[in-house]
């Protein structure tokens, strides 16, 4: 499954959509997301942000050994693009090879 974190944009054809962490969380947890692409800003920052998502899976990469997704971050915010793509390579670092 592919999953598409964002409050504003079209979702692509074949992904599914979400608008807060918590619905990005849910299903990373089932096993299925194949592909994660994110956004940042999602208009309630104390519900969250597409970092919040990265925050969280590389604790589950790092203590419990989850497999990640493909990631990547379609922010338009220019300075937490950078710092979501610092995080994605930390993840796969973490990440133990197949």
């Amino acid at each position: 499954m592919k999953v598409f974190l964002d409050d504003e944009r079209v979702t692509p054809a074949g992904w599914v959509r979400t608008f807060w962490p918590e619905e990005v969380i849910a299903l990373l947890k089932t096993g299925q997301v194949t592909e994660l692409s994110l956004d940042h800003d999602l208009g309630d920052d104390e519900r969250g942000t597409g970092y919040t998502v990265l925050l969280w899976l590389e604790e589950q990469v790092v203590v419990h050994g989850m497999r990640p997704p493909l990631m990547r971050v379609h922010s338009a915010n220019s300075s937490a693009r950078l710092k979501m793509e610092a995080a994605i390579e930390a993840i796969n670092r973490h990440a133990q090879p197949s």
